[in-house]
């Protein structure tokens, strides 16, 4: 299920206009990542991030690199409490 919620941010986070040099906060992240979702949706988000990696190949790769970057700290698993 973490895999699922990780991989819809991403594409949120993507299409979003944050940019790396903007050295964004988890919060900020996380609110680009609620705007995309509520104004493109899952499938628009998916959308919008295949047409960049058909358009600017080169140019989607460092950015979903950088995502998964910004993702780690934001999008994590729960503690398993025993």
């Amino acid at each position: 299920m973490i895999s699922i919620v990780k991989d819809l941010a991403a594409e949120a986070l993507f299409v979003s206009s944050i940019q790396p040099s903007d050295s964004p906060t988890n919060k900020t992240v996380e609110q680009a990542v609620t705007a995309m979702i509520l104004l493109h949706g899952s499938d628009g988000c998916a959308a919008e991030v295949a047409t960049e990696f058909g358009d600017h190949p080169y140019c989607a790769v460092r950015r979903m690199h950088w995502v998964h970057e910004e993702l780690t700290g934001v999008v994590a698993p729960a503690p398993v409490l025993t």
